[in-house]
């Protein structure tokens, strides 16, 4: 397969992707910064917790 057939090949198939709208990209965007802060937020918390359980317990 030449360069100049990979290139037409693909402009071809991205004729036919389904792009979502300034609206939706935004509201997607928008999720997955809110979900990522809420997971650092979780995972943090165990951290905090795990931390404290092991300063209380082992090393006393």
């Amino acid at each position: 397969m030449s360069i100049k057939q990979y290139i037409s090949e693909t402009k071809s198939e991205m004729k036919h992707v389904s792009w979502p709208t300034r609206k939706q990209t935004i509201v997607y965007t928008t999720l997955v910064i809110v979900v990522s802060i809420v997971v650092a937020l979780y995972v943090s918390g165990l951290d905090t917790i795990f931390t404290g359980l092991f300063k209380s317990l082992i090393l006393r």
